[in-house]
Protein backbone atom coordinates (compact mmCIF):
# COMPACT_ATOMS: atom_id res chain seq x y z
CA UNK A 1 0.00 0.00 0.00
CA UNK A 2 1.19 3.30 -0.75
CA UNK A 3 2.93 5.97 1.94
CA UNK A 4 1.16 8.80 2.65
CA UNK A 5 3.69 10.59 0.49
CA UNK A 6 3.41 8.63 -2.01
CA UNK A 7 0.11 8.83 -2.41
CA UNK A 8 0.22 12.70 -2.69
CA UNK A 9 3.31 12.75 -5.55
CA UNK A 10 2.47 14.27 -8.80
CA UNK A 11 5.25 12.35 -10.74
CA UNK A 12 3.63 8.93 -12.39
CA UNK A 13 7.08 7.18 -12.33
CA UNK A 14 7.23 7.52 -8.42
CA UNK A 15 3.55 7.02 -8.02
CA UNK A 16 4.16 3.62 -10.27
CA UNK A 17 7.10 2.22 -8.00
CA UNK A 18 6.46 -0.08 -4.65
CA UNK A 19 5.44 1.31 -1.69
CA UNK A 20 8.52 -0.50 -0.14
CA UNK A 21 10.93 0.53 -2.89
CA UNK A 22 9.71 4.32 -2.07
CA UNK A 23 10.09 4.28 0.89
CA UNK A 24 13.91 3.57 0.77
CA UNK A 25 13.86 6.24 -1.37
CA UNK A 26 11.86 8.64 0.16
CA UNK A 27 14.45 9.91 2.87
CA UNK A 28 16.58 10.99 -0.06
CA UNK A 29 14.09 13.09 -1.95
CA UNK A 30 14.15 16.98 -2.02
CA UNK A 31 10.89 18.81 -3.20
CA UNK A 32 12.73 22.17 -5.15
CA UNK A 33 11.29 24.63 -7.60
CA UNK A 34 12.18 24.71 -11.13
CA UNK A 35 12.41 28.12 -13.47
CA UNK A 36 12.42 28.33 -16.73
CA UNK A 37 15.48 27.85 -18.93
CA UNK A 38 17.17 26.19 -15.42
CA UNK A 39 19.36 23.61 -16.66
CA UNK A 40 19.32 20.38 -14.94
CA UNK A 41 21.47 17.78 -17.29
CA UNK A 42 24.50 19.36 -18.30
CA UNK A 43 26.47 17.88 -21.50
CA UNK A 44 29.43 16.22 -21.03
CA UNK A 45 29.67 17.25 -17.09
CA UNK A 46 29.13 14.02 -14.08
CA UNK A 47 25.37 14.23 -13.44
CA UNK A 48 25.14 15.35 -9.47
CA UNK A 49 20.64 15.20 -9.15
CA UNK A 50 18.12 13.38 -10.64
CA UNK A 51 14.61 15.12 -10.94
CA UNK A 52 11.56 13.48 -10.99
CA UNK A 53 9.55 16.29 -12.08
CA UNK A 54 5.90 17.08 -10.63
CA UNK A 55 5.33 20.14 -12.68
CA UNK A 56 6.63 22.01 -15.95
CA UNK A 57 8.18 20.72 -18.54
CA UNK A 58 11.98 19.71 -19.48
CA UNK A 59 13.38 19.79 -22.92
CA UNK A 60 16.45 17.48 -23.53
CA UNK A 61 18.65 18.67 -26.55
CA UNK A 62 20.96 17.65 -28.90
CA UNK A 63 23.30 19.86 -30.33
CA UNK A 64 25.74 19.63 -33.34
CA UNK A 65 29.95 19.79 -32.85
CA UNK A 66 30.56 22.99 -32.84
CA UNK A 67 27.33 24.37 -31.11
CA UNK A 68 25.66 26.08 -34.63
CA UNK A 69 22.78 23.65 -34.73
CA UNK A 70 20.57 21.74 -32.07
CA UNK A 71 17.14 20.58 -31.89
CA UNK A 72 14.88 19.15 -29.08
CA UNK A 73 14.87 15.30 -29.12
CA UNK A 74 12.59 14.47 -26.36
CA UNK A 75 10.70 16.06 -23.34
CA UNK A 76 10.23 15.43 -20.04
CA UNK A 77 7.18 16.05 -17.73
CA UNK A 78 5.33 14.40 -14.84
CA UNK A 79 5.53 11.11 -16.32
CA UNK A 80 9.15 10.71 -15.67
CA UNK A 81 12.49 11.74 -14.99
CA UNK A 82 16.17 13.45 -15.87
CA UNK A 83 19.34 12.03 -16.16
CA UNK A 84 17.78 8.47 -16.55
CA UNK A 85 21.61 7.78 -18.53
CA UNK A 86 22.85 7.37 -15.10
CA UNK A 87 20.89 3.99 -14.46
CA UNK A 88 23.17 2.60 -17.46
CA UNK A 89 26.11 3.02 -15.39
CA UNK A 90 27.22 6.31 -17.45
CA UNK A 91 27.62 9.68 -15.45
CA UNK A 92 27.43 12.01 -18.28
CA UNK A 93 25.92 12.86 -21.51
CA UNK A 94 26.47 14.73 -24.70
CA UNK A 95 22.65 16.16 -24.26
CA UNK A 96 21.75 18.98 -22.13
CA UNK A 97 17.93 19.04 -20.34
CA UNK A 98 16.63 22.05 -19.36
CA UNK A 99 13.27 23.72 -18.25
CA UNK A 100 11.11 24.54 -20.86
CA UNK A 101 8.83 26.11 -18.26
CA UNK A 102 9.05 26.46 -14.44
CA UNK A 103 7.83 24.05 -12.29
CA UNK A 104 8.73 21.39 -9.45
CA UNK A 105 10.24 18.14 -8.75
CA UNK A 106 11.43 15.75 -6.48
CA UNK A 107 15.38 15.51 -6.26
CA UNK A 108 17.78 12.93 -5.45
CA UNK A 109 21.36 12.59 -5.52
CA UNK A 110 22.35 10.53 -8.46
CA UNK A 111 24.50 8.52 -6.32
CA UNK A 112 21.91 7.40 -4.11
CA UNK A 113 19.60 6.15 -6.98
CA UNK A 114 21.71 4.40 -8.50
CA UNK A 115 22.86 2.92 -5.28
CA UNK A 116 19.27 2.08 -4.35
CA UNK A 117 18.14 0.78 -7.78
CA UNK A 118 21.39 -1.69 -8.15
CA UNK A 119 20.14 -3.60 -4.80
CA UNK A 120 16.25 -2.88 -5.22
CA UNK A 121 14.67 -5.06 -8.08
CA UNK A 122 11.44 -3.65 -8.39
CA UNK A 123 12.44 -0.16 -8.41
CA UNK A 124 15.21 -1.04 -11.42
CA UNK A 125 12.48 -2.75 -13.47
CA UNK A 126 10.13 0.17 -13.21
CA UNK A 127 12.75 3.04 -13.60
CA UNK A 128 14.61 0.64 -16.68
CA UNK A 129 11.00 0.20 -18.01
CA UNK A 130 10.79 3.94 -18.29
CA UNK A 131 14.03 4.27 -20.13
CA UNK A 132 12.39 1.53 -22.77
CA UNK A 133 9.53 3.78 -23.21
CA UNK A 134 11.62 7.10 -23.52
CA UNK A 135 13.56 5.38 -26.53
CA UNK A 136 10.47 4.25 -28.13
CA UNK A 137 9.18 7.99 -27.64
CA UNK A 138 13.21 9.04 -29.54
CA UNK A 139 12.00 6.26 -32.20
CA UNK A 140 9.10 8.15 -33.25
CA UNK A 141 10.41 11.60 -33.13
CA UNK A 142 12.75 10.15 -35.66
CA UNK A 143 9.58 8.57 -38.05
CA UNK A 144 7.71 11.43 -37.25
CA UNK A 145 10.96 13.57 -38.25
CA UNK A 146 11.80 11.74 -41.47
CA UNK A 147 8.16 10.95 -42.58
CA UNK A 148 5.39 13.46 -41.35
CA UNK A 149 5.08 16.84 -42.52
CA UNK A 150 5.58 19.97 -40.16
CA UNK A 151 1.64 20.30 -39.31
CA UNK A 152 1.72 16.37 -38.27
CA UNK A 153 5.01 17.04 -36.40
CA UNK A 154 3.25 20.37 -34.48
CA UNK A 155 0.05 19.01 -33.75
CA UNK A 156 2.11 15.62 -32.04
CA UNK A 157 4.51 17.85 -30.20
CA UNK A 158 1.24 19.57 -28.43
CA UNK A 159 0.05 16.58 -27.65
CA UNK A 160 3.06 15.18 -25.92
CA UNK A 161 3.45 18.53 -23.73
CA UNK A 162 -0.27 18.49 -22.96
CA UNK A 163 0.24 14.78 -22.15
CA UNK A 164 3.11 16.03 -19.69
CA UNK A 165 1.86 19.17 -18.47
CA UNK A 166 -1.91 18.11 -18.00
CA UNK A 167 -3.16 21.12 -18.59
CA UNK A 168 -5.65 22.49 -22.33
CA UNK A 169 -3.22 25.20 -21.81
CA UNK A 170 0.08 25.10 -22.69
CA UNK A 171 2.86 27.57 -21.69
CA UNK A 172 4.85 27.46 -25.21
CA UNK A 173 6.53 29.97 -27.13
CA UNK A 174 7.29 30.11 -30.94
CA UNK A 175 10.79 29.83 -30.11
CA UNK A 176 10.35 26.78 -28.05
CA UNK A 177 8.21 25.51 -31.19
CA UNK A 178 10.72 26.27 -33.45
CA UNK A 179 13.78 24.24 -31.41
CA UNK A 180 10.89 21.40 -30.95
CA UNK A 181 10.20 21.25 -34.25
CA UNK A 182 13.85 22.12 -35.98
CA UNK A 183 12.37 24.80 -38.42
CA UNK A 184 12.28 28.30 -38.55
CA UNK A 185 10.19 30.44 -36.42
CA UNK A 186 8.47 31.70 -39.34
CA UNK A 187 7.54 28.47 -40.12
CA UNK A 188 6.14 27.63 -36.73
CA UNK A 189 3.50 30.81 -36.91
CA UNK A 190 2.46 29.58 -40.28
CA UNK A 191 1.81 25.76 -39.06
CA UNK A 192 0.23 27.84 -35.57
CA UNK A 193 -2.27 29.29 -37.75
CA UNK A 194 -3.17 26.71 -39.83
CA UNK A 195 -4.20 24.70 -36.58
CA UNK A 196 -5.80 27.81 -35.45
CA UNK A 197 -7.85 28.21 -38.34
CA UNK A 198 -9.09 24.89 -38.42
CA UNK A 199 -10.19 25.92 -34.87
CA UNK A 200 -7.95 22.81 -33.04
CA UNK A 201 -5.99 25.59 -30.93
CA UNK A 202 -6.11 28.57 -29.93
CA UNK A 203 -2.72 31.00 -29.70
CA UNK A 204 -2.13 34.08 -27.43
CA UNK A 205 1.45 35.58 -26.16
CA UNK A 206 3.30 32.82 -24.89
CA UNK A 207 0.44 30.12 -24.44
CA UNK A 208 -1.13 27.79 -26.85
CA UNK A 209 -4.87 26.59 -25.72
CA UNK A 210 -6.11 23.33 -27.15
CA UNK A 211 -9.70 23.10 -28.27
CA UNK A 212 -10.22 19.77 -29.91
CA UNK A 213 -8.12 17.17 -29.00
CA UNK A 214 -9.25 14.93 -30.86
CA UNK A 215 -9.02 16.97 -33.72
CA UNK A 216 -5.25 17.30 -33.18
CA UNK A 217 -4.75 13.18 -32.77
CA UNK A 218 -6.16 13.17 -36.41
CA UNK A 219 -3.59 15.07 -37.96
CA UNK A 220 -0.84 13.69 -35.73
CA UNK A 221 -1.97 10.31 -37.15
CA UNK A 222 0.83 7.60 -37.09
CA UNK A 223 3.31 9.38 -35.14
CA UNK A 224 1.35 9.64 -32.22
CA UNK A 225 -0.08 7.12 -29.97
CA UNK A 226 1.84 3.85 -29.94
CA UNK A 227 5.19 5.19 -27.34
CA UNK A 228 2.16 6.65 -25.04
CA UNK A 229 0.34 3.24 -25.35
CA UNK A 230 3.47 1.17 -24.18
CA UNK A 231 4.23 3.77 -21.19
CA UNK A 232 0.82 3.19 -20.07
CA UNK A 233 0.88 -0.86 -20.46
CA UNK A 234 4.01 -0.80 -18.99
CA UNK A 235 4.22 1.71 -16.08
CA UNK A 236 0.62 2.71 -15.83
CA UNK A 237 -0.92 6.04 -15.04
CA UNK A 238 -2.46 6.24 -11.53
CA UNK A 239 -4.35 9.75 -12.27
CA UNK A 240 -5.49 10.45 -15.23
CA UNK A 241 -6.53 14.23 -16.71
CA UNK A 242 -9.80 14.65 -15.96
CA UNK A 243 -10.87 15.07 -19.57
CA UNK A 244 -11.94 12.05 -21.00
CA UNK A 245 -10.07 12.85 -24.35
CA UNK A 246 -6.69 12.99 -22.88
CA UNK A 247 -4.25 10.35 -22.60
CA UNK A 248 -1.79 9.19 -20.18
CA UNK A 249 1.93 10.14 -21.55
Amino acid sequence: MPTDMQSRVRNRLLAAIPAESFACLAPHLTSVELSARQLLVEDRVPLRDVHFLESGLASMVATSRHGAEEIEVGHIGREGMTGFHVLHGVDHTPHRTFMQTGGAALRTPAAVLTKIAASDEPLRRILLRYVHCYEIQLSYSALANGRYNINERLARWLLMSQDRLGSDSLPLTHEFLSLMLGVRRSGVTNEVHVLEGARLIKATRGRIHILDRRGLEKIAAGCYGIPEDEYERLIGAPSLPADPGKRAP
